[in-house]
């Protein structure tokens, strides 16, 4: 060998372990996710978001870090977990839950980025100034289903026309949206004629005389609001023993037994949240040039066997609309 290629090769030999330590050292950006519900780090929602960070290219335990904060329902914690997650110096803090988690966030920081899953308008809540452009530090996606009352309240009356007074499960005033909720659905009540019931409940522990209540005052249907209830799947077996039928804001409870529900795709909405938000993100975008999102498919679901018991007679129009049909 040549001496001079000899000592090109030196080089290149020394050049390969700077090289490999280099890459060795890129850091793996660290994702906050902050719900303020029940710990369910394999719950469909999350893992729905995971996979959307799969989707682009993001693999956690891979290339990709995520630290969990639950809130377990208790909005007096929310504020400090998001403080715990801005000290871990994460690169993007993804917030779902209750209005706290992203109130929370945005309090905790005003330059990590915040991307939100969010029922309410982030508009009229002050997270966004517009949905196009929602500029600062945070945008999202919103699965809208405080503005999902009326047509849930709708689809219940096709379901039980004869009933003429309906329940609206409902946190207590102190609730961040509970004007919101409890005027949209008086609203879409006297629309339809109908006399709503409002039963307010401080926790899953007022569940039991809430359908007290119901029985009492002979509420014959019941719609669910979007408040933050610990143990909601209780409120399908109540509704199952006191014979009411009922409209829920989620497809699993559908599943569990529940007459009917009505809402967003809540797991395409976590994964486009992953693949379209955070993925993006982290390979530069910044939230204010990335538009709000809104859902693009609502779901509506009827549980048959759960008719069948009531002794429902299901319309034929309400089957021709639904997107699922359990039997």
């Amino acid at each position: 060998m040549k001496r001079r290629e000899f000592i090109a090769g030196l080089g290149s030999s020394a050049a390969w372990p700077l090289t490999a330590r280099a890459q060795q050292r890129v850091p793996t950006p660290l994702i906050g996710y902050l719900d303020s519900g029940p710990p369910q780090p394999k719950g469909p929602e999350a893992s729905a978001f995971r996979a959307g960070l799969a989707d682009a290219g993001f693999v956690e335990g891979q290339n990709l870090a995520i630290e969990y904060r639950w809130g377990n329902n208790d909005i007096r914690r929310i504020p400090s977990l998001a403080t715990d997650l801005v000290r871990s110096r994460v690169a993007v803090l993804v917030t779902v839950g209750a209005h706290s988690s992203t109130f929370a966030a945005k309090g905790a920081t005003s330059t990590i980025p915040i991307v939100f899953v969010f029922g309410d308008d982030p508009v009229q809540n002050g997270l966004a100034d517009s949905l196009n452009r929602p500029d600062g530090n945070s945008t999202g996606v919103t699965f809208i289903d405080n503005e999902l009352a009326d047509k849930r309240l709708e689809l219940l009356h096709h379901m039980v026309p004869g009933v003429t007074t309906v329940a609206f499960l409902s946190g207590t005033p102190n609730y961040f949206t509970y004007r919101q909720q409890t005027g949209a659905i008086l609203a879409a009540g006297r629309q339809l004629g109908l006399e709503i019931l409002i039963v307010e409940c401080r926790d899953d522990r007022d569940f039991e005389s809430a359908f007290d209540t119901m029985v009492q005052r002979q509420a014959r249907a019941l719609t669910i609001g979007n408040f933050p209830f610990s143990n909601l799947e209780r409120i399908v077996a109540l509704a199952a023993r006191h014979k009411i039928p009922a409209i829920y804001p989620g497809r699993a409870f559908a599943a569990a037994g529940g007459l009917m529900s009505y809402t967003a795709d809540l797991l395409a909405i976590f994964r486009q949240a992953g693949a379209q938000y955070v993925a993006r993100i982290l390979k530069g975008s910044k939230p204010a040039d990335l538009p709000v999102q809104r859902p693009t498919k609502l779901w509506f679901v009827i549980n048959l066997k759960t008719a069948k018991t009531l002794g429902l007679t299901v319309p034929p129009n309400l089957l021709a609309i639904a997107d699922e049909v359990i039997e």
